[in-house]
């Protein structure tokens, strides 16, 4: 297997998290299930080889080019072949200034990119299909970017979000919806609206999925806490509260995800 992972430009850096690229081959018959759970990120991943197949129907990949919004529930990917794919993150407010539609309209969907941008997608993949290296695919991705980057007349608002999501990172979402409305200067109905337009969840599912990665994060960092020391340090009222929502985004409990995947945040990290 080899992968790769790079920081975008540095203007870019305010809508992207990063990019990275996977290349795995496994042998006839072999295949492999790779879970995957709400990240708080956008993704748009272009597949080269054979495709994943989703073995529980959730998210079936029917394009070489996808975008995903907000997730707020698991779903399986069945890996088989030869796999290759270029991925761009987005940060939770990124995707917005490039595609010109509610980001809520992707909310817990898989879309090929083609339905939402068309006739500009064609080329996009052309060139990475051809490219060389990692680094060639980067250039291509962020001329396609920059390409696209709205003429946003929603700006202002856009930049209220910017500092709500701040603020939701300094706090690791523990922190109440009437102050980040009263901070971005909103009443909380204008700021849940406006918030769910950029983001693509609602403040209340968005918070969800940012203690969820916050604990995966702390994990991460010392894997001999207790799970009950983690629930009240990432904002659950108790223990039962995070296994809850852990069976909701990852379709198992806390102590079984770590027993299983490695504590890594795409969220954090």
């Amino acid at each position: 297997m080899n992968y790769n992972i790079s920081k975008p430009s540095a203007f870019l850096s305010q809508y992207v998290k990063y990019y990275w690229k996977l290349e795995s081959s496994l042998p006839n018959g072999h295949e492999h299930i790779q879970r995957i759970v709400p990240s708080g990120l956008f993704e748009l991943i272009f597949y080269m080889n054979d495709k994943p197949v989703s073995s529980d129907n959730k998210k079936p990949i029917t394009d070489n080019t996808t975008v995903t919004g907000q997730m707020v529930d698991f779903h399986d990917l069945k890996v088989s072949g030869n796999l290759s794919l270029f991925s761009i993150y987005f940060h939770p407010h990124g995707l917005s200034i490039f595609l010109d539609l509610p980001m809520k309209e992707i909310f817990n969907q898989s879309v090929p990119l083609r339905y939402i941008l068309k006739d500009r997608v064609n080329k996009f993949e052309d060139e990475l299909s051809s490219a060389i290296t990692f680094q060639d695919q980067i250039s291509i991705a962020e001329n396609f970017l920059l390409s696209n980057i709205l003429n946003n007349e929603k700006k202002y608002q856009y930049d209220r979000i910017s500092c709500a999501i701040n603020r939701i990172n300094e706090t690791k979402g523990i922190l109440d919806i009437d102050a980040l409305a009263s901070e971005t200067c909103l009443s909380r109905k204008q700021f849940e609206r406006t918030f769910t337009d950029i983001i693509g969840a609602s403040p209340k599912q968005f918070l969800k999925i940012i203690r969820f990665q916050n604990v995966i994060w702390e994990k991460s960092k010392d894997t001999n806490q207790s799970l009950t020391n983690l629930a009240y340090k990432c904002g659950y009222y108790d223990q039962a509260h995070m296994i809850k929502d852990f069976k909701t985004m990852s379709g198992t409990t806390p102590r079984k995800y770590f027993e299983n995947c490695d504590a890594f945040s795409d969220y954090f990290d």
